[in-house]
């Protein structure tokens, strides 16, 4: 088998709906795709945001900011049982099937985090390397408008990048990614593969997904979920009120790819669920990097500097035994 180019990529998008409220059924169906794009020899794999086991759609459609609300409190509580626990080993069979294709993964996650307690969750983006290894959580840092009654306020540890080939990858949940100093902190980084996850929405990638390419000088990938009516279960706490208020479309995908000049490589497609591999060459990064580079040659940090802090928050420091 010929050596693959490093500087050549193949990257799998995979805009799926989440078995909704069941971790173990959309982790296996995750699997299908990754074990698709395994077989076809892809470098990496991408899920939308909140992917396992979901984005919280309930609190539009139930009065989901009643205080004390015995309704929200039900849900929210099968939603935290649903949700990942890392340290339990809830992600180990997408590592294995990491490891057997050596692709990367990135997926979002709710991430039910045993060093906050165990209690709260975050959005999280998981990204597990191609050795099978869970290589970064990054948890959201701000929740968006109704999201904050269900996710806690995420940190800055993870704020990283790794090398995947020739290029340096990093990812932001939805919208993390208009956030000017997270993406200052990734390109700092050397970030030149950009991950955007979504719930899933043509709006929210049409416009920001090139704009971003053309900041960055980078590829930019927004992966988004989608979620139909038709997605919601039968069962489950109060089942039949979410789905009674719920419209036919909630999220109509929008996954899409960007040239790190801004022009599509992949365009935005909607309400379909597929596989789609492109492949991407580093090489057009270093060409658009010539007349601008952001933390590079039209950087002044004598100037400007940001200061990033990484430590992973908590209540609770104990020091000695």
């Amino acid at each position: 088998m010929p050596t693959k180019n490093p500087k050549h990529l193949s990257l799998a998008v995979a805009q799926i709906a989440p078995v909704w409220l069941d971790r173990e059924k959309t982790i296996a169906k995750l699997l299908e795709y990754i074990h698709q794009a395994g077989q076809q020899q892809a470098d990496l794999i991408v899920f939308g945001e909140a992917m396992i086991p979901g984005y919280p759609y309930w609190i539009d459609f139930t009065d989901g900011a009643k205080f004390n609300s015995k309704i929200q409190k039900e849900i929210h509580a099968h939603y935290v049982d649903q949700s990942i626990q890392i340290e339990k080993g809830h992600l180990d069979l997408l590592c294995q099937a990491a490891a057997q294709y050596q692709m990367a993964i990135m997926t979002g996650t709710i991430e039910r985090a045993a060093d906050r307690g165990g209690h709260s969750v975050y959005c999280s983006l998981v990204y597990i390397d191609q050795q099978g290894q869970i290589a970064n959580v990054h948890r959201k840092l701000m929740p968006t408008y109704e999201e904050r009654l269900t996710w806690a306020q995420g940190d800055g540890h993870g704020l990283r990048t790794f090398p995947l080939g020739d290029f340096t990858i990093g990812g932001l949940n939805c919208w993390e990614n208009w956030m000017p100093l997270p993406r200052a902190a990734l390109y700092g980084l050397g970030e030149d593969l950009h991950i955007a996850l979504w719930p899933g929405n043509l709006r929210n990638t049409e416009v920001l997904t090139p704009f971003l390419a053309r900041e960055g000088r980078s590829y930019v990938v927004s992966v988004c979920g989608l979620m139909r009516k038709e997605d919601f279960p039968t069962s489950g706490p109060h089942a039949a009120l979410i789905k009674e208020n719920a419209p036919e479309v909630l999220s109509n995908g929008g996954t899409c790819v960007a040239n790190p000049d801004g022009t599509w490589l992949l365009e935005p497609f909607i309400n379909e669920e597929a596989l789609k591999i492109v492949t991407i060459d580093h090489q057009l990064v270093l060409e658009e990097r010539q007349n601008f580079d952001p933390a590079g040659h039209y950087s002044r940090p004598d100037i400007t500097q940001l200061v990033v802090n990484r430590e992973r928050q908590s209540t609770v420091k104990f020091v000695g035994d």
